[in-house]
This record gives structure tokens, C-alpha cells and sequence, in this order.
């Protein structure tokens, strides 16, 4: 079953649902979430696909408990495969019947995803697994700009793959439990496929298939405040909850201690206040505080 999270996604969510029941998924394998929507996508998405199983959660609960609570739905449908979908992504036909088989041809194996490519420029790869560093943002995401071609469209074992098109295995949520929501969004699919990796699960990214994904659609795309001040927030969460003396230092040295020059360098490209919310989150990562919808709302910062 494929779970996909909605918050204000308009006719996003009717292109990503269409993709998936073209591409072999009945459409009572759907499970759409939506998290508050005020745009009408909501009653579109009823409008359009009647035997989808909807879940109106009525606030803006994230993309992590927005898809616990789809995933949770699929599972007591005895879903054995749980298919992570954000609305921004369109899947090409066999794509998910190749993950399936991915999976179910190796035991050792829990999570897979295809590469992912840009819709727009379907020709460049915006990522095809991803590493983590403990540098910038932690983790870096593979071939990510890169002309698409035969180095990404091979399978390769990674430590984790990008949330926007996951496929779980059933016994992989059920021994590790959920996406950690507390991130609220970003993250949240790096430290689920570190938690299911610990655990002995197997994290691939299946490049010989491919989705394509919008990143960032739904707070508004590329580097933009409310974003990087996400990314800074749930990397010290993430640092305190994994990370050691010297990953620490490595993020303190490659992400902190370049943020003044990224600033000097935003003044000229339009991207200084995404920078100062970079440091924002970082600085509320450190007192504690955690994402909320309160605090992404527009005008709950003078950044945004």
C-alpha cells in the first residue's frame, strides 16, 4: 500500500495518485493523509479517487506523524510493503512492482527507493541514496545535480534514501517502530534508516528505476528559510542523539563555522535570510525547542 501526505498540495496530489494507480496500484491501496488542508486538495483528491483510503487529520501534524498514521492504516490492512510517497512525486509504471520484487527477492534487505529525478529536467538525477557525512546538514544526497546516467542507475547499498519514495518492509516497521515525527519534517528518513540499518535491515537505492520529485514543494522549494531552518533545528536533534565527540566537531567545523561566509555570499544570490534561519535552527536545536506548525507559520519569524 502506498501512503502519501498532503498539506496544501493542490493538483500535485492528483498527478502523484494518478501515477500510482496507472502504474498497477488499486486504488483502494491508497491511503491519503491530509494534515489540514485549506486549498480544497482534500475533497479533490475524495472527488477523484472515491476507493482511496483517506485519513483527515484536521492540523498540520508534519510529514512524520502524517505518515505513521498512514502507514499504521496500511498495516492493519495487512499491508506487507508500505510505500512512503510524498504528493510531489510522480512514479513511472513497474517502478513500485520492481521495488517489491527488490524486496522480496532479499530478506536481508528492508527499505529501498528508487533514484530520483527532477521533473522538470528529467535528464539530471536530484538523488539516488544518500550518505551521511556529520558535515553540512549531516548527510549529503548522491549524484544530487548530476547529468543522469549508468553510475546511478545501478542498485548500491547507502545509509539511507531520500523519504519522498520509500519502500518499508512490514517487519522493519514492526521491529523498529515509526519515523521519529518529533522532526516534523526533514530528517526523519535519515535517522528511520539508521535506526532500521542498527537493526540489521539492509537500506538500498534501486537505481535501475526511477520517480521523479519537486523537492521541497510543500514549504515552498529550494533554499528558502523555513527549510534550512528545519535542516537546522533537526540536525542538533539528530547530532544529540547519535552523534559523538568528533561528529560533532565535524558539523561545528563544515556547516557552523562557514555559516558567516554563506551569509557574505547569500547577500549576493538572495539567500541571507535563508542563512540566518539556517543559524536560527541551530541555535533553537540547542535550547531544545522542536519544529511545530506554530513556528513555520507565515510571520511566526521575521525570516519568513
Amino acid at each position: 500500500m502506498a501512503v502519501v501526505v498532503n498539506w496544501n498540495g493542490g493538483e500535485t496530489n492528483e498527478l502523484c495518485l494518478a501515477s500510482l494507480r496507472a502504474g498497477g496500484l488499486a486504488e483502494e491501496d491508497l491511503v491519503f493523509v491530509d494534515n489540514g488542508s485549506s486549498d480544497g486538495s482534500l475533497e479533490r483528491v475524495q472527488a477523484l479517487f472515491p476507493a482511496a483510503r483517506i485519513l483527515a487529520n484536521g492540523a498540520n501534524l508534519g510529514f512524520g506523524e502524517g505518515a505513521n498514521r498512514g502507514a499504521a492504516r496500511a498495516l492493519d490492512e495487512g499491508a506487507e510493503y508500505v510505500f512512503f510517497v510524498n504528493n510531489d512525486v510522480t512514479v513511472p509504471a513497474g517502478t513500485l512492482d520492481r521495488l517489491v520484487a527488490i524486496l522480496a527477492a532479499d530478506d536481508s534487505l528492508g527499505i529501498v527507493a528508487p533514484r530520483v529525478l527532477y521533473p522538470g529536467d528529467p535528464a539530471r538525477v536530484w538523488c539516488a541514496g544518500g550518505m551521511l557525512t556529520w558535515r553540512q546538514n549531516l548527510s549529503t544526497l548522491l549524484g544530487h545535480g548530476e547529468p543522469d546516467g549508468p553510475e546511478w542507475r545501478v542498485n548500491r547499498p547507502v545509509d539511507y534514501v531520500a523519504g519522498c519514495a520509500m519502500l518499508v518492509r512490514r517487519a522493519v516497521l514492526e521491529r523498529i517502530g515509526d519515523l521519529d515525527a518529533r522532526y516534523f519534517a526533514y530528517m526523519e528518513d535519515v535517522e528511520f534508516c539508521l535506526r532500521a540499518r542498527r537493526a540489521g535491515f539492509g537500506v538500498l537505492s534501486a537505481g535501475e528505476v526511477e520517480c521523479r520529485h519537486a523537492p521541497s514543494s510543500s514549504t515552498g522549494g529550494g533554499y528558502n528559510p523555513r527549510r534550512k531552518y528545519m535542516q537546522g533545528v533537526n540536525s542538533i536533534h539528530f547530532l544529540r542523539a547519535y552523534g559523538g565527540a568528533r561528529e560533532w566537531a565535524r558539523f561545528l567545523l563544515f556547516d557552523v563555522a562557514t555559516l558567516p561566509a554563506l551569509f557574505a555570499l547569500g547577500l549576493l544570490r538572495g539567500h541571507a535570510k535563508a542563512v540566518l534561519a539556517k543559524g536560527l535552527g541551530i541555535l533553537h536545536g540547542l535550547r531544545g525547542k522542536r519544529v511545530t506548525a506554530e513556528r513555520l507559520e507565515s510571520g511566526a519569524s521575521r525570516l519568513w
